[in-house]
């Protein structure tokens, strides 16, 4: 399953949007308002609980500055990569689009489909808090 967030443009460069992304304690500033849970749990992973949905483990995977920030699933039983692409428009301009990629069986597929787009846009829109 490929999802994607709506690009946003942010008014910082890349390289800040880079080093804030990649400093997982930010990651509390994007979430949306219904969180019920959020631990930093290492220099490079965090988790977090959104109302009415289990807790995710969030683990830092690849980082190539200053475009891509890549997270990953901390578990096996639902393997997915949450991408941070981030596009340098201006000195202190950028854009960035998320990126979902998971394999899930179709009955799991339709039923996080809804919820994740809506948490990708969330995310992508509260970019600008960093």
């Amino acid at each position: 399953m490929n999802l994607e967030s709506p690009k946003v443009s942010v008014d910082q460069s890349a390289q800040h949007l880079f080093d804030s992304l990649t400093d997982v304690k930010n990651f509390e500033k994007l979430m949306p308002e219904s969180i019920a849970k959020f631990e930093v749990i290492g220099d490079d992973a965090f988790l977090f609980g959104l109302k009415g949905m289990p807790e995710i483990k969030l683990k830092m995977k690849e980082k190539i500055a200053p475009n891509t920030v890549v997270l990953g699933a901390a578990s096996d039983k639902l393997p997915f990569t949450l991408t941070a692409k981030i596009e340098e428009v201006e000195a202190s301009k950028s854009n960035v689009q998320l990126f979902f990629e998971g394999e899930f069986n179709a009955m799991m597929a339709m039923m996080i489909k809804g919820p994740i787009s809506k948490f990708l846009e969330t995310l992508a829109l509260n970019m600008n808090k960093l």
